[in-house]
């Protein structure tokens, strides 16, 4: 196996560690990546048989790098090379009921062995001379490979009710690898899913964002579903799950669509926060479901109501509550536009709005919608792509023309005051209203000259009198 550890920094840790009689081994997600042929990440976890830190102070030492210490959990680490290895000494765990937080005791190899979270994260290649190289694998990690399975390497259920964010991490490695969670570990996560409640917000949030970033969303959040975990982690998303039937007729599942937009997405942008809004995106349908007689089922103002609930989830959540969340939310607010252009004749007028209210997430916002035609009829998939290039190429052609594109307008508050010598008040807002409805409807050119000369016929209607000089 020695082929595995072809990096310098390797050879250079075996011989510190023999200079000072240390046992060491690499642990974890370098040797699962290099067992998968998975690309090296720049991380490596180093396990050393007795004190991490100490160890960790011997090769800042030989190679002159300031060492990052944390007394608190026994770890140390370093940047060598654009590489960054972190030690922790070998440890044997055991926790109590009502706390996640273990009572930590020095261990052997195989203690450690025992404590890591899944049976692929818990091989490990020799750094000692004697055995340089070779893969310890006493749970049968590279069995689990070659099955693709997620397995704990002791009993799941005591597994997670010790620490119950590993049902989550359990979760994400399924999706991140395109593993399948054995039925065994299946079964403890569902019986243990009440246990998440103790677990912050911040972390469950972590791994959810790492869950969202994967190839295929959609793995994780099945899963999430089908342990019963998703009701404790996310509940409002849970609701968009089911089909209710009145008079014969039926709705999609919003659920299974909603994941079915999110892999879209994941096919065209690494964003989170453009998959964010794709799960998002129909959030409010089950508070707007509403059966009409002659239209069946309508959403109404879905849109709108989702986008004013996305700060509360935002915040619920423990994500951040900035640009990203605006991002997320003008999604959210704007996603049926482009689908309305694209079933209808696309007048110049309506493309200025889009542009205008989009801005330069216009981009984006496409890319939602591109993802969010989910239909099984081939013809009409194809029909609505095929009008979002036109609605796309008519964005570019106007965007080029008239430049709304995050418009700023051609005449100013100020500019209005002062050529009808009033201060700020009601007619200024509703001159500089009607100035840019003019312009997005295409009365008049995005242009200065043709906004005064709209500017002083509007507030001549509004009985202000303008002053020649001042129109300039």
């Amino acid at each position: 196996m020695k082929e595995h550890l072809e990096l310098p920094i390797f050879e250079l840790l075996s011989k510190i560690a023999h200079q000072h009689h240390t046992e060491i081994y690499v642990i974890g997600g370098f040797v699962r990546d290099r067992m998968m042929n998975r690309s090296f990440k720049g991380d490596i976890d180093i396990l050393v048989i007795g004190s991490g830190i100490d160890f960790a102070q011997h090769v800042s030492e030989y190679l002159g790098v300031k060492l990052s210490v944390f007394k608190n959990f026994g770890t140390a680490m370093l940047r060598h090379e654009h590489i960054e290895i972190e030690f922790v000494g070998a440890r044997k765990e055991s926790y109590r009921r009502d706390s996640r937080k273990p009572i930590v005791e020095n261990g052997t190899l195989e203690d450690d062995q025992k404590r890591r979270d899944f049976t692929v994260n818990a091989m490990a290649f020799s750094l000692n001379k004697a055995d340089y190289g070779e893969l310890l694998d006493p749970f049968n990690g590279m069995q689990d490979i070659q099955i693709r399975t997620i397995r704990t390497p002791l009993n799941p259920e005591e597994t997670f009710s010790d620490d119950p964010l590993r049902m989550m991490r359990a979760i994400r490695f399924a999706a991140q690898l395109q593993f399948k969670i054995s039925t065994e570990t299946f079964k403890a996560i569902k019986s243990q899913r009440e246990r998440i409640k103790i677990i912050s917000k911040e972390r469950i949030t972590d791994e959810l964002n790492k869950i969202i970033l994967s190839k295929k969303p959609s793995i994780g959040f099945n899963y999430l579903f089908d342990t019963g975990l998703l009701p404790y982690i996310f509940p409002l998303m849970t609701q968009l799950y089911g089909v209710e039937i009145v008079n014969g007729k039926g709705h999609k599942d919003n659920f299974y669509h909603t994941l079915e937009v999110l892999d879209n997405i994941a096919e065209l942008s690494d964003d989170l926060w453009l998959r964010w809004a794709a799960i998002l995106h129909d959030i409010a349908k089950p508070a707007t479901k509403r059966f009409d007689k002659k239209q069946g089922w309508t959403f109404h103002g879905h849109e709108d109501r989702g986008a004013r609930m996305v700060p509360k989830i935002f915040a619920e959540l423990k994500l951040p509550l900035n640009e990203k969340m605006k991002f997320v939310q003008k999604l959210v607010l704007l996603h049926l536009r482009p689908i309305v252009l694209a079933q209808d004749i696309v007048t110049d007028s309506a493309v200025r709005r889009l542009l205008y209210e989009a801005g330069d997430d216009i981009e984006s916002l496409m890319k939602l919608c591109h993802a969010d035609v989910t239909t099984k009829n081939e013809y009409k998939k194809k029909k609505y792509r095929n009008n979002f290039e036109l609605v796309k190429q008519k964005l570019r052609d106007v965007e080029e023309r008239d430049q709304i594109r995050n418009w700023q307008p051609p005449v100013s508050g100020e500019d209005i005051m002062k050529a009808f010598d009033i201060k700020p008040g009601r007619e200024v807002g509703i001159i500089k209203k009607a100035i840019r409805e003019a312009i997005l409807e295409g009365d008049i050119k995005n242009n200065r000259e043709e906004a005064l000369v709209f500017m002083k016929k509007k507030g001549e209607a509004l009985g202000l009198i303008a002053h020649p000089k001042r129109l300039g």
